[in-house]
């Protein structure tokens, strides 16, 4: 009897205290059948920016006809479309992926290979100085997609081959087709990967992944991925990949404390009420709408 007093009062609390009506969203079969739509706000050289999902945006390399080559502009257009991203309150959710018959061959050696062999400077040590800025410039172009608050799920098939494993290993969660193959290329040309495939790769290695028989297959999985997490709390999906991040960085104690210093805030967000709410009434958080971030 008291337990059912207790549930009635707190129900009766929650239902005070939510502010939005629950409406409920599109089902995954009916977002499955509409068309990809480009997105307005972003426009690339490299880059194809169109709306997945409802708040899912898929973003793929766009040079197909040079196997999604890495060339100048990529690494420039990656810094703006995540950034842009990162501040869009309309997206929780990314799928990356690469547009023809492979992900992507790496960087663009014909074009790329100047950049790094001439660079200016009147002595050794100051062709060094600014050859290191270059090469912190591209370190930049993944991890942009780290930092990004939203969780990057990387769509991988055909061929990944050397920055494409810096790009991935920089994603939250990698799916593949069969005939996906890997390769760390850049001993090949006489470097070590110095875009965060060495940093990156020995972490995630082990983490759990998912195989499609085809594109097609492997598309539709990330992209229902993708809305089931859009789906949840963004205060609850942002706050941990952030967490995780830094935690991987650091101690534990020095994990429990931050998170204790973030969640001090977050555990007074609505987005905890309407989900206990739905919980009590047994339904899904598809059916929760939940304010932007």
């Amino acid at each position: 009897m008291a337990a059912a007093v207790a549930g009635s009062v707190l129900r009766g609390l929650l239902r005070r205290q939510l502010s939005a009506q629950i409406q409920p969203l599109l089902s995954f079969r009916a977002m499955s059948s509409a068309p990809e739509q480009p997105h307005a706000s972003h426009s690339y050289e490299t880059l194809k920016v169109s709306q997945a999902r409802e708040k899912v945006l898929h973003v793929e390399l766009n040079r197909p006809d040079k196997r999604n080559a890495m060339n100048a502009v990529f690494w420039r257009e990656m810094v703006q479309c995540f950034n842009k991203i990162t501040q869009d309150s309309e997206c929780r959710a990314v799928v990356v992926s690469g547009a023809g018959k492979l992900f992507t061959a790496g960087i663009d050696l014909m074009e790329m290979s100047s950049v790094f062999v001439m660079v200016e400077g009147d002595d050794m040590a100051r062709k060094a100085w600014n050859l290191r800025k270059k090469i912190r410039e591209y370190q930049e172009s993944f991890t942009v997609l780290q930092r990004c608050p939203k969780p990057v799920i990387a769509a991988i098939h055909g061929g990944c081959i050397g920055g494409g494993v810096d790009l991935i290993s920089a994603c939250d969660i990698r799916y593949c087709t069969q005939d996906a193959w890997f390769q760390v290329k850049e001993v090949d040309v006489g470097l070590a990967a110095d875009v965060g495939t060495l940093q990156r790769l020995p972490r995630i290695i082990g983490n759990q992944s998912r195989v499609f028989q085809d594109k097609q297959a492997m598309l539709e999985g990330a992209f229902e991925l993708a809305a089931d997490i859009a789906g949840k709390s963004p205060v609850a999906v942002q706050g941990t990949k952030i967490n995780l991040m830094y935690s991987r960085d650091h101690s534990v104690s020095e994990g429990l404390r931050y998170m204790a210093t973030w969640n001090m805030s977050m555990l007074q967000s609505e987005d905890l009420m309407k989900s206990a709410q739905a919980a009590l009434e047994k339904k899904s958080t598809k059916d929760i709408v939940f304010s932007k971030l």
